[in-house]
């Protein structure tokens, strides 16, 4: 299914025309890892990206978030081009648009406590560093943390404790896009409710759109508003969840329901 009408006289949020993205190694030939993947993201909605291992939505992710610059195609904030020549600083970028990963531990400076980690976005924007600090305890606290934990280690929490403090490291610059790459991958089932359930939460508290990458096609159809599947680099099917989990189009979308869901 693609847009509905309204989607599509709508302003996106975020827009990716055409990108694409090759890697070659030594050893190994060329490979597409994104080949030409256009899409939208609207404001406040929860796009999900669903797909095997090694389809490209890691690769295309980072690139949206400007860790990796597309070797051709064009992404759109806002209506402003962001990628290439003239494109707005990383930084700059970093205000609308933030990332929490699959291993949040790997994510934090472990010499670092996770107090002055969520605070870091905060200081690099001018915030003094007493407030900063202040202001990390309340987002640990808001994303269902104990403010005391601010002065613990990575090391020191749980996995769970610790991908909360990465949600609360990533909203700390109030972004208007957060995107989650297998967030809750490595998080037990129990958890990984919890998760979705602060994300929804924030969401209605700040209005921010979602980009949400996985493989658990149960979770996405809970949580997500639209669906994307990503096969070989390129979107091969979009709708709602329910139609594309219930009544998917593409042999490769039925044969990833059947081994996740089945």
């Amino acid at each position: 299914m693609a847009e509905t009408a309204s989607e599509t006289n709508r302003e996106a949020l975020l827009e990716a025309k055409d990108l694409k993205k090759t890697f070659s190694g030594r050893r190994t030939d060329a490979f597409a890892a994104v080949d030409g993947v256009s899409f939208r993201l609207f404001p406040g909605e929860i796009l999900g990206i669903a797909g095997e291992s090694g389809c490209g939505k890691t690769t295309l992710a980072r690139m949206l978030a400007r860790l990796l610059e597309p070797d051709s195609g064009e992404i759109f904030l806002e209506g402003k081009k962001i990628s290439g020549p003239g494109g707005r600083s990383v930084r700059e970028i970093c205000r609308t648009i933030q990332m929490v990963f699959q291993n949040p531990a790997a994510s934090f400076d472990p010499r670092r406590t996770l107090g002055y980690s969520v605070s870091e976005g905060l200081r690099n924007s001018g915030m003094a560093k007493k407030a900063a600090a202040e202001k990390a305890r309340a987002l640990l606290e808001q994303c269902g943390l104990p403010g005391s934990l601010a002065g613990r280690y990575p090391h020191e929490v749980s996995i769970g404790q610790c991908q909360r403090a990465a949600i609360a490291r990533a909203i700390a610059v109030g972004p208007k896009i957060l995107i989650c790459d297998e967030a809750t991958a490595s998080l037990d089932v129990t958890v990984q409710r919890q998760i979705i359930s602060l994300l929804s939460e924030l969401r209605e508290q700040t209005g921010m759109s979602y980009l949400f990458i996985s493989h658990d096609l149960a979770l996405m159809q809970m949580f997500c508003s639209r669906l994307l599947v990503m096969h070989d680099g390129t979107i091969i099917e979009e709708g709602t969840p329910d139609d594309v989990i219930g009544s998917p189009r593409e042999e490769y979308t039925r044969k990833l329901i059947h081994s996740v869901l089945l």
